[in-house]
């Protein structure tokens, strides 16, 4: 990046709400500073759940090519109808952590988004937000998904977010 080009604005997106608020503060911020958002989506094949026998249909849409093109047609309609900046989409084949503490590197300002997962999940899965804090290259700012996403989250799952987490074998 020469010293004439402005560093961008990188933003996770994923689909959910929390990603949409955080694409939507990513663009006022960008236009604030004059430079443009790469909106990154994160894709990768992930067998790791598929056991037994699977329909057809199900083996397909797992395909990578339908896996990229699926991600392909999410990140296209999430940018749609940005004005006044430029939003660059970006698809990348890599676990979301990783390509957005990579595209940090470049940028000004990493924004994602939180969904607040349970405590189990988070366990689980992980905070893709939590790793790019931790491990990004530049500033990050974490977006709290928007009140409507959060207040549906079902009862038992908010009952289970109150126990704490004992570490111990996942089986």
């Amino acid at each position: 990046m020469s010293e004439n080009e402005s560093r961008p604005v990188v933003v996770g997106v994923d689909g959910s709400a929390a990603a949409r608020a955080a694409l939507e503060w990513a663009v006022e911020d960008a236009r604030r500073r004059g430079c443009r958002v790469d909106a990154v989506t994160a894709w990768h094949p992930d067998y790791g759940f598929v056991i037994g026998a699977v329909p057809a249909e199900v083996v397909i849409s797992m395909s990578p090519e339908a896996m990229r093109a699926a991600a392909q047609e999410g990140l296209d309609k999430a940018v749609e109808g940005f004005e006044g900046v430029e939003v660059r989409p970006v698809l990348v084949e890599a676990d979301p952590r990783t390509a957005l503490v990579e595209a940090s590197k470049d940028a000004e300002l990493l924004v994602v988004g939180n969904r607040g997962h349970s405590t189990i999940v988070e366990a689980i899965l992980g905070s893709v937000s939590s790793y790019c804090v931790h491990h990004a290259s530049c500033p990050v700012v974490v977006i709290r998904a928007p009140e409507t996403e959060q207040e549906e989250r079902p009862a038992a799952e908010a009952a289970e977010a109150a126990v704490p987490l004992t570490p111990g074998p996942l089986l």
